[in-house]
């Protein structure tokens, strides 16, 4: 066996001598790998009688461990010397602007349905929500729509396969009233509310798509009158607008108030654009009435103690007439561009001391 010291400062040169990584893996190799000096040393061991072999591995073993560490140690070296180099050359400008990220915004519905709970907020509402997935008592039983009702049909509603505890199929809402009758069924008057969430049709065009939003009110207690629904009505739209806006109430026909009526808004086409109260024409936004006795006598309550007003409004459909959105398919298109352009800033919430919008 070759001398082991004069072998370990043949290796260590090499090691220390290279340059960089890969120069230093070759010495690696050539000095530990399988076909490496100290390797094809350590084979010859099985030659020697037990007492030499005993000493030549000890010494072998040694040298191997420090080769290793020297190895390390170059490694560590020429890894600091490569860092120090880059930070040497290469030079971050701190002034120059950070670069854009793509932000994310409030969809336009959501920032309506904001806008209309902080004004109802101010006029003691509360917000109340409910299942999508409706029962026929609660989405038209209650609420006095007779068995032969168009709404009842499949060409107006969608419905599952599954059915309730009396053998109707459970329905998607048609409209955010069933949230009126629950509330009815489980509080105590006085009841002021407003429902809000999705509901579902089978409509589809221009100003109509299969699911849609609503926003639905109710005052219950012994004393309401139409004057009270006509006022809130008036406030909210005035509100909301962020203008005086002027409107007028019409006779009209719902099987769940009675009387019934519809609010028109006064408002002008100038080309594509429609500018709310202002111009000669009128447009319905708003449908409202007494709420109808049978409807109040089906969720528990006595009508000759009990009365109120109820009001609903397609949350979409105000969202439109306010930021000037043509086509209502265009809100569940997920077109980015779309949503980039008609979004809100998600840190400013909707409120009447600094302005809704």
């Amino acid at each position: 066996m070759d001398d082991l010291d004069k072998l370990e400062s043949d290796l260590r040169g090499e090691i220390d001598a290279a340059q960089d990584l890969r120069a230093l893996d070759d010495a690696r190799i050539a000095a530990l790998g399988k076909k490496g000096r100290v390797s094809l040393m350590m084979r010859e061991l099985g030659q020697m009688d037990p007492e030499q072999r005993k000493q030549a591995g000890q010494a072998l073993n040694a040298l191997r461990q420090r080769l290793e560490d020297a190895v390390t140690a170059r490694r560590q070296a020429l890894e600091e010397a490569h860092l120090n180099e880059r930070l040497a050359t290469e030079r971050a400008d701190v002034s120059l602007p950070v670069r854009p990220r793509p932000q994310g915004g409030v969809h336009p519905v959501s920032q309506v349905m904001e806008e209309i709970a902080v004004i109802f907020s101010e006029m003691g509402f509360v917000v109340r929500e409910g299942p999508d997935i409706e029962d026929d008592f609660h989405n038209f039983t209650a609420l006095n729509f007779p068995p032969d009702h168009p709404a009842r049909e499949t060409h107006d509603t969608f419905f599952l396969e599954e059915t309730d505890k009396d053998g109707n199929p459970l329905v998607l809402r048609t409209h955010t009233s069933p949230v009126q009758v629950r509330t009815m069924l489980n509080q105590k008057p006085p009841i002021r509310i407003i429902a809000q969430g999705r509901t579902y049709r089978c409509d589809s065009d221009q100003t109509h798509t299969p699911m849609f939003h609503q926003t639905e009110g109710l005052v219950i207690d012994k004393a309401t009158n139409m004057g009270h629904l006509k006022g809130c009505l008036m406030e909210f739209i005035s509100a909301y607008f962020e203008r005086d806006v002027e409107v007028r109430f019409r006779p009209h026909h719902f099987p769940f108030t009675e009387p019934s009526a519809e609010m028109d808004v006064r408002y002008e086409r100038a080309g594509d654009e429609i500018r709310i109260g202002q111009g000669e024409d009128w447009m319905e936004i708003v449908g409202c009435g007494m709420v109808h006795p049978n409807v109040i006598a089906n969720c528990g309550l006595d009508p000759k103690e009990y009365q109120g007003f109820a009001f609903g409004f397609g949350v979409d459909r105000l969202a439109m007439l306010k930021y000037g959105m043509p086509d209502l398919r265009d809100f569940f298109a997920a077109d980015s561009r779309w949503l980039k352009h008609y979004n809100f800033p998600a840190l400013i919430q909707p409120n009447l001391a600094t302005g809704l919008s």
